[in-house]
């Protein structure tokens, strides 16, 4: 394991020339020339890359489920994930380019404060963004703004203006992300269906006894998707996350054991995969505004008045 926390360190494993600004980089993906003992080696990568690859397998896999395309691939990676290498073939080298920053260079600034807002820096590789002609233009123009602000000679508004232009590049992959889910519909909604059965398998009485409360990440690889990528997916056809999913249904399950047992409450917040009692109580309460005692007490006296 490599660890690359320098933008100058990169370049010379990529067997490029230096660097033209210590915290971000453009690197041409067709002349990269790294040496032969960094093939067939994993890297930790300390800082945030967006790569376009235009001759990329045409046939993408996103879940179980099949495309072709025959445009650009866009990919975005955040700090700390780590990538394996194979040797290059020199007939079919990669073409496109990947865009470096160090996260020094905008820490501080309002776009650090809203990266938690690009979920797609934690998208899987098979869940890159397609972009069409007129995206890519849009993209590529943003990309030469910055590389030609920081190649140049730098003062005190260079760094502005670079993020600035990077927080403009990923507005528009946020939106350009928002019109793939859009363009999919028919391909989510089959997925949305498949994963409301798998939740609803995984968040029985007897599955969480055997294997407790389902979680964001198991849920989403089961589904083929990361766990970023399926909460984006439901929340633009659903308005809820995979995470709100999971509490609505335990919700409903704490229900109908609270209306159709006379279980003690604490034998059913242990059913339900809670810790403590308390905690069980708290969450029910925020979900309906009353206890679990008092929903219980309510749906009887409403019975017997009916």
């Amino acid at each position: 394991m490599i660890n690359i926390d320098s933008i100058s360190f990169l370049h010379e494993l990529l067997g490029c020339e230096k660097p033209k600004h210590p915290l971000i980089s453009l690197i041409d993906l067709d002349k990269i020339n790294p040496k032969e003992e960094y093939y067939n080696v994993s890297f930790s990568m300390n800082y945030y890359m967006i790569s376009l690859k235009n001759n990329i397998d045409c046939e993408l896999i996103y879940g179980k489920k099949y495309f072709d395309f025959d445009e650009g691939s866009l990919i975005f990676t955040a700090p700390g994930q780590m990538i394996a290498k194979g040797k290059i073939n020199e007939d079919n080298k990669t073409n496109g380019w990947m865009l470096c920053f160090h996260p020094d260079l905008i820490r501080g600034s309002s776009l650090w404060h809203k990266m938690s807002e690009y979920s797609f820096f934690e998208y899987d590789a098979n869940e890159a963004l397609q972009l069409s002609d007129l995206e890519k233009e849009i993209i590529e123009s943003i990309i030469k703004n910055i590389h030609m602000e920081y190649s140049g000679n730098l003062d005190m508004y260079s760094n502005d203006l670079i993020v600035s232009n990077l927080e403009v590049l990923l507005n528009y992959a946020k939106r350009f992300y928002g019109r793939q889910f859009i363009t999919r519909t028919a391909v989510i909604k089959e997925s949305i269906a498949k994963f409301e059965i798998l939740l609803s398998e995984q968040c029985s009485v007897e599955s969480i006894e055997k294997a407790g409360m389902p979680s964001v990440k198991g849920l989403a690889q089961a589904m083929g998707y990361s766990p970023n990528y399926l909460s984006d997916m439901l929340k633009k056809e659903t308005g809820k996350t995979t995470q709100e999913y999971i509490k609505l249904q335990v919700l409903e399950l704490a229900k109908k054991l609270l209306i159709t047992t006379n279980e003690p409450i604490y034998c059913i917040a242990y059913k339900l995969g809670f810790e403590q009692p308390s905690s069980f109580t708290k969450f029910f309460k925020i979900q309906l505004g009353v206890s679990p005692t008092d929903f219980r007490k309510r749906y009887a006296l409403f019975n017997n008045v009916v």
